[in-house]
């Protein structure tokens, strides 16, 4: 039940909102952020290098287990998703810029994602560890289906009827937060078990990374 409700389930949701967020999109907010290429390049930095760096910093500081140390250099290598351009949304911040990021970040990701990871499996060399990782092309068009083409299609929709995508605004930015509550509230049932033991092995590195990112 549980793996239906992520492998099918969360997708599925995920898609509706992406489709839910094309509504409030059109051609010429993408059009702005090409025309303001700075603000990309320098998101993509902070996300592609600065994020590493400072995961790096603050599991080699704390002295984390090697198997941690990996996941959450794994975290910091991994590309934004659906969850921040939901953020966006809901937080009426600039989603078509966020949108433009989760795709160009995605593409470089194939990349970058296995470079740090292995070098991470080679430093801290965990015991657990087997093998290196590889590129994730299908991880990229997973991104391309349950982003991309929704939002795209909610766009069109928003071409063809303005007025119904002004409509739908308020019930998407709600329904986007009940699903996201719902995701939050899933997990910490799922992990019940172990949620103490995860706060004490890695708490305050995973709450400091956090401060680090938004700053």
């Amino acid at each position: 039940m549980d793996s239906a409700l992520t492998s099918v389930g969360l997708p599925a949701a995920l898609a509706i909102i992406m489709f839910g967020l094309g509504l409030s999109l059109t051609v010429g907010d993408f059009a702005r952020v090409a025309k303001a290429p700075k603000a990309v390049s320098i998101a993509l930095i902070c996300q592609l290098l600065l994020l590493p760096a400072a995961a790096f910093g603050l599991v080699t500081l704390f002295d984390l287990d090697p198997l941690l140390a990996v996941g959450m250099m794994l975290l910091a290598a991994s590309p934004g998703g659906t969850t921040a351009n939901l953020f966006s949304h809901l937080f009426r911040g600039d989603v078509a810029l966020n949108v433009t990021l989760t795709a160009v970040n995605s593409v470089i990701a194939v990349v970058t994602l296995p470079l740090i990871t292995n070098f991470a499996l080679g430093y801290f060399e965990p015991e657990d560890a087997d093998g290196t990782l590889g590129l994730q092309f299908t991880k990229v068009l997973q991104v391309f289906a349950v982003v991309l083409i929704p939002v795209a299609l909610g766009m069109w929709v928003r071409l063809r009827s303005s007025a119904f995508a002004e409509r739908m605004d308020k019930p998407v930015r709600i329904g986007s937060a009940v699903v996201l509550a719902l995701v939050i509230v899933g997990t910490v049932v799922s992990e019940r078990e172990n949620i103490a033991d995860y706060l004490v092995d890695i708490g305050v590195v995973a709450a400091l990374f956090c401060l680090l990112s938004l700053s």
